[in-house]
């Protein structure tokens, strides 16, 4: 019975170890998202947003990233979704390699909110909120797995290589997919 028990609480426990990285879980943060800082004078609050850059430019003495806000999950990390809290402006001091927090990677951001900015958008004057960032934490990239080359995504290669690659296997092409 113990053994049950153990086996049940055992992924509540693996799940729990997941947590936010250390330069990310430094003091407290305002409930404030991008959307309402855009408007409403925030200035001076400190917060952690995140999402996926959408631009690095580099300056004389900071790098300023124009990101794609998302909600974070429960590590601080970006959610991968559609849903977006509008865009934000964060400028850090020193150089951050335009090659490296390249566009679409995903990175959280702890700072004061230091106003907004009014910048193009294409052709839309876009209020952006902007923070001066302490910490730019770029997250790293998601690599998906590969069951080793396996043409079904979801099969080995003990499967894949025998079974659908072997010309005398059941389904090696001229009779259909396994799944009729």
């Amino acid at each position: 019975m113990n053994r049950w028990i153990f086996l049940f609480l055992l992924p509540i426990a693996v799940a729990g170890c997941a947590t936010v990285p250390k330069p990310l879980a430094v003091g407290a943060f305002a409930e404030v998202t991008p959307s309402a800082a855009q408007n409403v004078n925030f200035e001076g609050q400190r917060v952690r947003w995140g999402g996926s850059i959408a631009g690095t430019e580099t300056g004389k003495n900071e790098t300023c990233f124009e990101i794609v806000s998302h909600p974070l999950d429960s590590i601080a990390r970006p959610l991968d979704t559609d849903m977006t809290w509008g865009r934000f402006i964060a400028c850090a001091p020193d150089f951050y390699d335009p090659e490296v927090y390249a566009k679409g990677r995903e990175v959280t951001v702890i700072g004061n909110i230091q106003g907004a900015t009014v910048r193009k958008l294409g052709e839309y004057e876009y209020r952006y909120p902007q923070i001066n960032a302490e910490t730019v934490y770029l997250w790293p990239k998601l690599i998906p797995y590969s069951y080793y080359g396996s043409r079904y995504p979801y099969y080995n290669d003990y499967y894949g290589s025998y079974w659908y690659n072997n010309p005398w296997g059941p389904w090696n092409g001229r009779f259909g997919s396994p799944y009729w």
